[in-house]
């Protein structure tokens, strides 16, 4: 009997998902588990699949994965003589013989529909819905997760386990750098990541010339124009950097040398980079909405990410304050210690082996 691991997805440049995937399959290599994924994986055998179905395709790569999930897999699935197909995004065969098990990160485009193309609201209410229906169990990254897989969804309790993930231990750490003048945001442009409000809240810091704005995450041509427009309006266009998209190598220093990391996202189905702060001892600020309260504990400053005064007094606050920050930055270090890649393949592979 053998575990299937689809990564059909994975593209070229990290992303969240992938890195879920990847550090999952380390601490999966005890398993009988073979991987379908369209490139070579260290220390894993692998199977090929297309590698025009990725994400690094856009729509049209979406859209091919789906056809092949549907009529290729499932031939790839008996002749490899899997018993269980594992898919670490919510996507699976239909109406097909293939037993499987998922991973549901997020069901964002459902709680903001204004800010997603309906062929996304689509993707989630219907196909994912049934690739639920069909599936033997889901798992999830946090409580928030469940209970919008329940209220959106209408999953039962029984069918869901949270999961919560881990961290790199040995890039994201304590480097015992000197602070910068700068805050820090990871992540991308999407609305419901929140970087206009971020925006906004920095320049109405009562000495904001003294310090800069970093957002590190990938330019998007659908928002990143307004939030430089909007820098430009405010008049603090030199102390606001888009540093684009930075590679892991670089992203531990980037964080250590941070006032703070500041992610005032309006909702996340996990929330890594705060766990990745916070293990980096860099004082955190975060929202008191969704799945980050469950990771950031009470090792972080927690606000009302709609409102921007409270997010600049938190800022304030943090800057001003050598003693929160010594104090916030202590008590990361020592709560992100909760958290491993470790403890997040333990949990999974004993829900996997209930099906296998």
């Amino acid at each position: 009997m053998s575990i299937l691991a689809n990564l059909s997805f994975a593209p070229t440049q990290p992303t969240g998902w992938l890195s879920y995937s990847l550090n999952l399959l380390k601490e999966l290599k005890y398993l009988d588990i073979d991987v379908l994924s369209p490139r070579e994986i260290s220390g894993i055998k692998c199977y090929d699949s297309p590698s025009d179905i990725t994400t690094d395709f856009g729509i049209n790569g979406h859209l091919k994965r789906l056809l092949w999930t549907q009529f290729k897999l499932p031939s790839r699935y008996h002749k490899i003589k899997s018993t269980l197909l594992f898919s670490p995004i919510p996507e699976a065969p239909l109406f097909s013989s293939c037993s499987y098990v998922i991973t549901v990160h997020d069901l964002i485009p459902l709680r903001f529909p204004q800010w997603f193309s309906i062929t996304q609201q689509l993707y989630c209410s219907y196909y994912v819905r049934a690739v639920i229906q069909q599936s033997k169990h889901v798992i999830c990254n946090s409580t928030a997760t469940a209970e919008d897989l329940s209220k959106f969804l209408g999953v039962t309790e029984d069918k869901i386990t949270a999961i919560a993930l881990g961290y790199d231990s040995e890039n994201f750490r304590f480097l015992d750098l000197p602070t910068r003048n700068y805050f820090l945001y990871l992540g991308r442009h999407n609305p419901h990541k929140n970087p206009e409000r971020l925006i906004t809240a920095f320049a109405a810091l009562p000495n904001c010339k003294d310090y800069e704005l970093w957002l590190a995450g990938p330019s998007d041509r659908r928002y990143t124009p307004s939030l430089k427009a909007q820098v430009a309006q405010l008049g603090i266009t030199n102390q606001v950097k888009f540093l684009d998209y930075v590679p892991d190598s670089e992203l531990p220093k980037i964080i250590n040398e941070a006032i703070a990391l500041v992610f005032p996202s309006l909702w996340e189905g996990f929330g890594l980079p705060v766990l990745e702060a916070m293990a980096c001892g860099t004082p955190v600020i975060t929202s008191n909405l969704s799945s980050l309260p469950e990771v950031a504990g009470d090792a972080a400053i927690l606000i009302d990410p709609y409102d921007t005064e409270e997010i600049t007094e938190a800022m304030q606050a943090v800057a001003t304050d050598s003693a929160l920050r010594s104090h916030l930055s202590s008590q990361g270090i020592i709560h992100s210690q909760q958290f491993s890649w470790e403890k997040t393949g333990q949990a999974t592979a004993e829900v996997l082996s209930r099906y296998v």
